[in-house]
């Protein structure tokens, strides 16, 4: 246990600039989520309210997706999206595609808590706290670790293109990558559990309770 403490502990050590770099850029895509929201104009917020707007009528008429529809629904979604970046990963011209996912997940998060703040204020952030908060607390760490090691792997094979040699390590690089990508596999469907069956009954008591 203690080995395998030292050796994750060495990894993000050695590779801190990497999760660094992928921490900010999900950060930058939180950021212009936000300032997309106070940029839009009140006719646009209207039709993005309507569909709001119309969701929530159907939470308080009782007419709700089930728990088990949102948490395969929701892990299908983690599914493609981490298969996409582990793919990425193993392609060198897919580094910059990597970047754009990375960026786009912190504008999504960002765009959707944003819009929700900005139409019903203090209810919102609660309603966000409740919807969006519990299953992103492992969502969000999951994609910067996924982001940095498609990166990382990537990197990995710059390096080697430009050697004209196979090392032995890329080897034993990848089996750790398949490892690593397995175990967020993992982590993405227990967020997709938080999800369907804390965050969407959060959510739902929330909004039949104070609309």
């Amino acid at each position: 246990m203690y080995i395998i403490k030292k050796q994750i502990t060495d990894h993000f050590k050695e590779h801190a600039t990497i999760y660094v770099f992928i921490m900010i850029l999900f950060l930058t895509g939180v950021i212009f989520g936000a300032i997309i929201v106070n940029s839009m104009e009140f006719n646009q917020k209207q039709d993005i309210f309507f569909y709001l707007e119309r969701y929530m009528g159907q939470i308080i008429g009782e007419e709700t997706i089930e728990n088990q529809t949102i948490l395969m629904d929701s892990f299908l979604l983690h599914v493609k999206g981490l298969l996409l970046l582990f793919t990425l990963g193993l392609t060198v011209i897919g580094l910059p595609l990597v970047w754009i996912l990375i960026f786009m997940k912190g504008l999504a998060i960002g765009f959707s808590v944003g819009f929700i703040v900005n139409q019903f204020g203090i209810k919102g952030l609660i309603l966000a706290s409740l919807s969006i908060a519990p299953q992103n607390l492992l969502i969000i760490p999951m994609y910067i670790i996924a982001g940095s090691l498609s990166m990382l792997f990537s990197l990995t094979l710059i390096g080697i293109l430009f050697n004209q040699k196979l090392s032995p390590p890329i080897i034993q690089f990848f089996r750790r990558y398949v490892l690593m990508f397995s175990l967020l596999l993992s982590i993405s469907f227990v967020a997709s559990l938080l999800e369907a069956f804390i965050a969407h009954e959060a959510m739902q008591s929330f909004i039949r309770s104070f609309y």
